[in-house]
Parts: structure tokens; C-alpha cells; sequence
């Protein structure tokens, strides 16, 4: 789930995005043990059997409610719970964000895939006290050239952001590997919302903003120990987005489709590892 997220909390307790340049007095990385990152590694190993489990149930006629349900069980299977149901208010387990959606889009009964449609997936777990947190863009049957190769190019961007995952690099090296990868596939890297750090809480320190800005995080030196999720968020026609009257959904402002790609990453002394894969 990304970090700064505008209008979060729904009726009167929305509240303002907060640009990474308005941001003062930036907490430092948590810095996880080997044990603690072996926790997370469980983590985020059940996360990636919730994907692979809605990977088989995607398919047009399908609701978003039957997706959460999905996730569910997979959860419950494991000994683990959503990382999002309740979190800040938050009513499902999962977030589906159908085409022009980009983020945090609330399952639904109503909401039926189509044949063409490409669906984002969010999905979060906290198994034994840690958390791990991976999104992917599906393909609902048959879809358009264009929305491929949206998803194409925001997954390459993701493994390139990770390839810059290394102790001693900084974090605005992710960040820019993100948006040259997409902006050279003539794409809009999203600047409202942004990876995060990940441990025992949702967001952590550091911001990862999927293109260069002037953040203080942005200049962050990696370490051995540091956790991240990094997950570009890009649009085809424009960065611009807005937030639909559920507080929630966000959504392209020109209503061009969207994908969102994320890993959960560990940054170690032998390169990157993603803590998301079975």
C-alpha cells in the first residue's frame, strides 16, 4: 500500500497530500536483523501465494469481493492477517484497482471484471508481528496492446529500481532508475504516492518516490538491514491523479489506464533480495 496517501481517512478527516519537499525532521531507516528479515521473508512469502492464488481466479465475470475472499483464505491458510483491513480505516483485506484506478481501490461485489480490463492488486500480510506488502497488474483475458505494454514497462521499471537496492547506494538511485525506465517508454511516473520502508509498521522510513525530487530521503545511503517496498505507480496519459468521493480509490485525472508493480525488497551485504516470492 503507498505511502502518502492523499485523502486517506474519508469524510471530514481527509487531509491534504503532503509534498516530499514540505517534509521536515524524516525519521531514520529501521535497520532489521537477520532474524527480523527471516520474518519477513515468511512475510512476504505468503504474500506471493495470495497473488499466485488470485493469478488463477482472474478471469472476466469475476467480482473484486471474490478476490478479497481469495486473499482470505490464503491468509488465514498461513496464520497471517491483512496488513490493510482496518488499517487507517481501510474496510477490506486487499486493494483492486481496475484500469484508470491506480491505487487502493475497495473490493467490491459490484465491480465485475471484464474481458480487456487490467486489474492492480495490492496485497499486504502481518505474520508474527512483521509485514509484507507486493502489488502486481493483471491482464483480465484478452487486453489492448497499449495496456501490455504499460504493464511491461512499469514491471521493468520495478526490477530496475530494485538492481539500484544496494548498500551504499542512495535511495534517489531507485528512484531515478524508476523513472527513466518508464519515461523512456513515453509513460508518467505517479509523484502523489511513493514506496516506503516496511517492517513491523505499514510505512516506515525512508520514502522511495518513484522519480527524482528534492525529498530528504532521496539522499539516504543504503545499508545492509534496510527494508523496502518499492513499487512505481505510472500512467499512460498523465502523473496527475485524484481521489474519487470514497477517500480511497485513486484514480488517473485524464482517465487513462494505470498499473502498480511493488516487491518488498531487502537491501543486504550480497545485493538485493525480494522478500516477496515464493
Amino acid at each position: 500500500m503507498s505511502s502518502r496517501m492523499e485523502r486517506l481517512l474519508g469524510g471530514r478527516n481527509r487531509r491534504p497530500l503532503r509534498r516530499a519537499s514540505e517534509q521536515t525532521d524524516r525519521a531514520a531507516p529501521i535497520l532489521k536483523s537477520p532474524r527480523e528479515i527471516q520474518l519477513m521473508r515468511e512475510a512476504g512469502r505468503i504474500v506471493a501465494k495470495v497473488h499466485a492464488a488470485l493469478r488463477e481466479v482472474i478471469r472476466p465475470g469475476v467480482s473484486t469481493w471474490e478476490l478479497d475472499q481469495t486473499a482470505l483464505e490464503v491468509l488465514q491458510k498461513y496464520n497471517a492477517v491483512s496488513a490493510f483491513l482496518g488499517y487507517r480505516g481501510y474496510p477490506a483485506n486487499i486493494c483492486a484497482s481496475i484500469n484508470d484506478e491506480l491505487v487502493h481501490g475497495i473490493p467490491s461485489k459490484d465491480r465485475i471484471l471484464r474481458e480487456g480490463d487490467i486489474i492492480s492488486v495490492d496485497v499486504g500480510s502481518v505474520y508474527r508481528g512483521f509485514v509484507g506488502d507486493s502489488a502486481w497488474t493483471y491482464a483480465v483475458g484478452e487486453i489492448s496492446d497499449d495496456a501490455a505494454e504499460l504493464m511491461r514497462v512499469t514491471e521493468a521499471s520495478l526490477m530496475a529500481g530494485i538492481a539500484q537496492a544496494v548498500a551504499g547506494n542512495k535511495v534517489m538511485d531507485i528512484s531515478r532508475a524508476v523513472q527513466r525506465m518508464v519515461e523512456a517508454g513515453g509513460l508518467h511516473v505517479v509523484r502523489e504516492y511513493t514506496g516506503h520502508g516496511v517492517g513491523r509498521q505499514m510505512h516506515e522510513a525512508p520514502q522511495v518516490l518513484n522519480y527524482v525530487g528534492g525529498d530528504a530521503d532521496g539522499n539516504y545511503v543504503l545499508e545492509a538491514g534496510v527494508v523496502i517496498a518499492i513499487e512505481p505507480m505510472v500512467q499512460q496519459g498523465t502523473w496527475q491523479t485524484r481521489a474519487l468521493r470514497d477517500g480511497w480509490t485513486v484514480v488517473s485525472k485524464d482517465g487513462s489506464l494505470s498499473a502498480h508493480f511493488e516487491h518488498t525488497v531487502a537491501v543486504t551485504n550480497s545485493g538485493p533480495e525480494i522478500l516477496t516470492l515464493l
